[in-house]
């Protein structure tokens, strides 16, 4: 059987005010002539289709056309909802959506109960594990553990319960949205790290003859079986080196993988400069950056008067500006300015009850944050 693994489509996102949507249709187009060319038997969607839970009409505009495409080349679509989706609105319909070709996997009922399609060699069972928000997957499971070791594993002991029940040679496919451990993040996803542990073992996951797997951008493989496709597209300046684009995945009779990767087409690259303005709009080393989207850092001591608007006139899509002067503290460097914006949600508020005080929070206190927050996280994975 032949699939074609991809994830975080994130439909409706912008990149520093840029507009997406064209680029995220051009890679609609490649995945069709993909999923054609190849003659792939089904199209693996592993999470983040949207960008939030109330996406734009025009990105629902744009999944209801990919799949409808997808399901015109005769392939199948297996999806599941990430933690930028709404689990709730993504399963409407999920019933009838399955009477089409159409296979969304987006409820804590649904874990364990495969889509199963078969081939000339017999079954293969795909297995959705939707993101699970670990304090309501917890409650609903009546686990003791916390975080999401515990309610991911609990998933796949169903998955493995479930397989057990089939015939011997039954293949199977996990698709999971999920931070595992040794994967190389990007400043474009977001944390999942309250509710407990974020990241989880590999081996989690052993027994399955392939794992699709969503959430992290980069291209990258944990193990023979065990795979990220990254985003489609680049979502942050982290991501200028990756190559973009999809697994191309064979299970052969016997479950053994073959994966390829197909890169997508690049709308326009991202790159990051940095340099003294004067140096920058008129060295001829930068030149092969002015078609890029540009993060611009300028190391000039004194901050040049209207820099973004004399940086456009070279480097017209500049979207981003940031000034680390040359020998000025370590507070000013953009690095450490990132690295904040990495930081949990709670974390920062420590940080400020000690900075604003004098003293860090006590215990209770922080109880109460990290609470707080995850209520907040709980109704916005429900609404």
């Amino acid at each position: 059987m032949r699939l074609l693994h991809t994830s975080d489509w994130h439909l409706g996102r912008s990149f520093h005010r840029e507009n997406l949507l064209d680029a995220q249709a051009a890679f609609i187009d490649h995945l069709v002539e993909t999923v054609r060319a190849e003659r792939v038997d089904a199209v693996v969607v592993s999470g983040d289709l949207y960008d939030r839970a109330l996406p734009p009409v025009d990105a629902v505009r744009l999944l209801d056309e990919a799949l409808r495409r997808i399901r015109g080349t005769g392939a199948r679509a297996v999806l599941i909802s990430g933690n930028h989706d709404s689990m709730a609105r993504l399963d409407y319909g999920s019933g009838l959506f399955d009477a089409a070709g159409v296979h969304l996997r987006s409820s804590l009922e649904g874990v364990g109960a495969p889509v199963v399609l078969d081939d000339d060699h017999g079954p293969v069972a795909f297995y959705g594990i939707p993101y699970l928000e670990p304090e309501i997957a917890r409650r609903q499971w009546g686990l003791q553990g916390r975080g999401h070791p515990a309610v991911l594993g609990h998933a796949m002991g169903r998955v493995r319960a479930d397989l057990a029940e089939r015939p011997g040679d039954t293949r199977s496919v996990v698709l999971a949205h999920a931070f595992v451990t040794g994967g190389a993040p990007s400043d474009s996803e977001r944390d999942i790290s309250v509710g407990g542990a974020a990241h989880v073992p590999a081996t989690l996951f052993d027994g399955p003859d392939y794992v699709a797997l969503g959430h992290l951008h980069g291209r990258q493989r944990m193990s023979e079986r065990v795979r990220y496709s990254g985003s489609p597209l680049a979502y942050s300046f982290s991501e200028e080196h990756h190559a973009k684009g999809s697994w191309l995945v064979e299970i052969d009779r016997h479950g053994a993988v073959r994966a390829d990767f197909a890169e997508a087409p690049v709308p326009r690259p991202v790159a990051r400069i940095a340099g003294r303005l004067d140096d920058l709009l008129t060295g001829a080393e930068w030149e092969a950056y002015t078609g890029h989207w540009l993060q611009v850092t300028l190391t000039d001591t004194v901050r040049p008067a209207f820099p973004m608007d004399r940086l456009r006139e070279r480097f017209p899509h500049a979207l981003n500006l940031e000034f680390a002067p040359e020998g000025a503290p370590e507070r000013d460097d953009p690095a450490w300015a990132r690295g904040l914006r990495d930081r949990p949600g709670p974390e920062l508020v420590m940080d400020f009850v000690d900075w604003a005080r004098g003293e860090s929070a006590c215990e209770e206190e922080q109880d109460l944050v990290r609470a707080a927050f995850e209520e907040l996280r709980e109704r916005e994975a429900s609404s």
